[in-house]
């Protein structure tokens, strides 16, 4: 099908992806207060998604590989956006429990298969920016999520917000079924389909693991700070949830924007110079994202901490397009959802479906500022992961290989 096309069906679907999970996080205090929570089980409300959602990758990521991949990206957009709508209709802590384990699954088996499907239909020079343009989804879908959820929550209560933006979803799975097609796959004779045996390949994939465990740092600061900072506007600025819903979705938005953007394109442009430009991209955002973002936690200024915190947020969504396709790059075709499945379990496990859920105990035992500090540490040891997938990626000269090849072979 079009390229065109496909990219705007994919980013709409991806949009609703990152809405209906970030919509939880701008009703935190509202939960809390009806359902009479503590932190740690409003943390746990964002891990037991992620939890499911990394165990789940793997398995859809094995079939995806070896059937037409539309059916897939369809079914899992019904079945997160129904969770979603029925989270609003959660009686108890335990019923919405189960539905955020169910939005997981869905958002599972779309974010699997999506990247290395989009990114199959451009050339390797457009799609460290292809991908970052995919990847805007993720700040302007958390943003929306915030706003919707500040917005729909003050007025109407949590159970609304769930049921208004979970909604739109079940209308593009349609348009998924009947739109998307997966030539790809149409023809695939049982001799050129992987088997189980390649995740064990992928495992001993050295540049792609240490690549793997440096997302998973990154993802752990970024699923953690998406999950506490409009509770920490409500708390440290005084503001209601309306509000911080309405400036962190603004700041998610615009930050979020401009550091996705920006990385695919500044990594596409260095790559004319260097087969390593995806990793000077992202080494560069870590190293940046830590000073600012600890100079907001420690000042007891509110303008210069949104300011910092701004910045911080640029850095740390600047490797979303540099990150996937370096992905691609050290990964084989035939196997690239079962890939990019590895990756998000890896970064689940080690990263977001961890996060939250520790923040909310930390902030419980010491206070929140003192979790946040906490949580940027971890990009210390993302650095040195990020020089081994490099210095491996460099010793098997997989990098070299991939770009002789032509783009109509990978």
């Amino acid at each position: 099908m079009n390229a065109k096309r496909l990219f705007w069906i994919l980013f709409l679907l991806n949009l609703f992806n990152y809405i209906d999970r970030q919509v939880l996080f701008s009703v935190f205090p509202l939960i809390q207060n009806d359902l009479h929570l503590t932190d740690f089980q409003l943390g746990t409300l964002a891990s037991v998604f992620m939890l499911v959602y990394m165990c789940y990758a793997p398995v859809v990521g094995f079939f995806a590989d070896r059937h037409p991949r539309q059916y897939w990206i369809a079914a899992s957009a019904l079945l997160w956006s129904a969770a979603t709508f029925l989270s609003g209709l959660a009686k108890n802590y335990a019923s919405l429990l189960g539905a955020r384990a169910f939005i997981g699954v869905g958002e599972g088996g779309f974010t699997t298969i999506a990247q290395p499907f989009l990114a199959e239909q451009y050339p390797k020079n457009k799609r460290a920016t292809v991908l970052a343009y995919f990847g805007l989804a993720l700040p302007a879908g958390g943003a929306l999520g915030y706003l919707l959820g500040g917005l729909i929550g003050a007025s109407w209560g949590w159970r609304m917000a769930f049921m208004l933006v979970g909604a739109p979803g079940l209308v593009l799975a349609l348009l998924a079924f009947t739109r998307i097609k997966d030539r790809e796959h149409r023809n695939l004779d049982n001799r050129k389909k992987p088997g189980l045996g390649q995740y064990i390949a992928l495992l001993q994939n050295k540049p792609f693991l240490f690549l793997c465990l440096a997302h998973a740092m990154q993802t752990f600061v970024l699923g953690g700070l998406s999950a506490w900072m409009p509770t920490y506007f409500h708390r440290f600025f005084d503001m209601d949830v309306a509000r911080a819903g309405l400036v962190f979705g603004g700041m998610v938005i615009a930050a979020g924007a401009l550091g996705t953007f920006l990385g695919g394109k500044i990594a596409d442009r260095l790559l004319k110079k260097t087969n390593y430009a995806y990793f000077l991209v992202i080494a560069a955002s870590f190293i940046l994202m830590i000073p600012f973002a600890g100079a907001g936690v420690v000042s007891h200024r509110m303008p210069f901490s949104l300011i910092t915190f701004f910045i911080a947020m640029v850095f740390i969504f600047l490797p979303q397009g540099p990150v996937s396709a370096a992905l691609v790059a050290l990964s084989s075709r035939k196997v690239r959802s079962m890939a990019f499945a590895v990756n998000i379990f890896i970064i689940h496990a080690l990263g977001d479906a961890l996060s939250p859920a520790l923040i909310g105990h930390l902030s419980d035992v010491f206070g929140l500022k003192m979790a946040v500090l906490g949580c940027l540490s971890v990009l210390l040891p993302a650095c040195l992961f990020l020089h081994l997938s490099a210095k491996f990626a460099r010793a098997e000269g997989r990098l070299i290989r991939y770009y002789a090849q032509d783009a109509s072979e990978i």
